[in-house]
């Protein structure tokens, strides 16, 4: 017995694609048709991923063959499943719509670097910028309270067929934050994978929308929510926050070092020193420099890197913090007048790193003999 290849085509026409209603010969589901006397095999790619649907196509194949061509003729299907492509951002590139991504970062804790980008943000917003911040400092966050975002959720909403969180919005900026997911009792106690896996949902899984700028609030150090951060996202530049003090500014010369590495190679926009003098209330024109005298100004030129302006020790930013009303937003201050100024000079810097740099790229991870390596 020797079958003909035209008459199984032929026979095929009668079949449709199960879940789709297509006819099996017009879907291009069909790959290739082999004829050997009276053997068939029959390559088949399908996009439905369903058990239950490839065998049935099996047993349709087999039945209409043996109907309309040949009763003892020997089928062989192999069905091979093609899932449909995704509609997803890809991690490691641009996410659509977001401008410029900034990193703000500290070698040390407790230095001010949430003060600082919570301020920073609400000053981009004032300036008529659109804003984001995503809270990256998943084992203490701290943005929902400085702005006045505490117990909030954010929402789903459909983004070109897709679930997407909705960033809670508050004074102009957008933001996300673990702590929006936990109670304010409760401690996040993750490994660094579980992290990371955190972050890229908060990233990629978010209706960002159109944003000017994009500040990401590091925690403080140079680990692994670090390195997932260069990770997925190419980032524009960063600013290290520092105080003037020795012991800051040396965990603040390894954070710049973190940027610089070669393989990571994120410009470092500029460094900003806070709590940089103590200025009392009833003495506005007094500076009393209690952790040293321009510390990280100097460090800034050491590492030819530039200064981004200096935040004092004013006892109504501690305040604005807590309440969850950033200083930025106060009337004209001294206060008000520094993170202005700070914010210029950090958009400047921005504008000559976009003009003269190529984007950066988001870096590779790839493990070899054990050890885990940073590539570009």
């Amino acid at each position: 017995m020797t079958l003909n290849k035209q008459d199984i085509q032929t026979a095929l026409t009668t079949i449709t694609l199960p879940g789709d209603g297509k006819p099996l010969m017009e879907s291009g589901a069909v790959k290739n048709i082999v004829v050997f006397g009276d053997e068939v095999v029959i390559d088949i790619t399908l996009q439905n991923p369903s058990l239950q649907a490839r065998k049935k196509l099996e047993v349709e194949i087999l039945k209409c063959i043996h109907k309309e061509v040949h009763p003892k003729a020997k089928i062989k299907t192999n069905i091979t499943v093609e899932a449909p492509p995704k509609n997803e951002t890809i991690k490691g590139q641009p996410i659509p719509g977001i401008d410029n991504i900034i990193a703000i970062s500290s070698g040390k804790g407790g230095v001010g670097k949430s003060t600082v980008t919570a301020n920073l943000a609400v000053a981009l917003a004032k300036m008529g910028f659109s804003v984001g911040v995503l809270d990256a400092d998943i084992y203490g966050p701290s943005i929902p309270t400085m702005l006045d975002m505490e117990g909030a959720r954010p929402l789903s909403v459909n983004v070109n067929g897709c679930s997407k969180m909705e960033p809670i919005e508050n004074y102009g900026v957008k933001v996300l934050s673990i702590g929006f997911f936990t109670q304010p009792n409760q401690a996040v106690i993750w490994r660094g994978p579980m992290a990371a896996k955190a972050l890229n949902q908060m990233i990629f899984d978010a209706a960002w929308g159109q944003l000017d700028f994009l500040l990401i609030d590091l925690p403080p150090g140079t680990g692994d929510i670090h390195l997932s951060i260069v990770q997925s996202l190419p980032i524009n530049g960063a600013v290290v926050v520092s105080t003037p003090q020795n012991i800051a500014l040396a965990d603040a010369k390894k954070g710049i070092a973190m940027f610089q590495q070669e393989n990571i190679n994120v410009p470092v926009l500029g460094i900003i020193e806070n709590m940089a003098y103590f200025t009392p209330e009833e003495l506005p024109d007094n500076k009393y420099y209690l952790f040293g005298r321009e510390g990280a100004k100097n460090l800034a030129q050491d590492k030819q890197v530039p200064f981004l302006g200096e935040v004092p020790i004013v006892q109504s930013i501690r305040e604005a913090g807590d309440v969850g009303r950033p200083a930025a937003l106060q009337d004209k201050t001294k206060v008000t007048e520094a993170f202005e100024n700070i914010t210029r000079n950090t958009v400047s810097e921005l504008v000559k790193r976009n003009d003269h740099l190529p984007p950066t790229q988001a870096v590779k991870i790839t493990t070899m003999a054990g050890c885990s390596a940073v590539n570009k």
